[in-house]
């Protein structure tokens, strides 16, 4: 979960899952974390909403060390 400060620079980022306050500086995220914004569509129970929320790292990786196709990893070949 993140949240912004008035000028809407990022403030703080919660991991939604375990509640690890991740390190912010400067507005910039300092260790793993991965986000969501899903907006779910026709086809399902919860058509018209949209959910946002934020991964650590060691939540991620529990949550795909219990999927039964993994994920698709690459690397990546210039990092910006």
């Amino acid at each position: 979960m993140k949240k912004y400060n008035k000028n809407g620079r990022l403030e703080s980022v919660i991991c939604n899952n375990c509640g690890k306050k991740l390190a912010v500086e400067q507005g910039i995220v300092r260790e793993g974390a991965m986000s969501v914004d899903h907006v779910w569509d026709y086809f399902s129970e919860k058509d018209g909403q949209i959910h946002h929320f934020d991964l650590c790292e060691e939540c991620y990786d529990i949550l795909i060390g219990e999927f039964k196709i993994p994920v698709d990893i690459e690397e990546q070949v210039e990092l910006l």
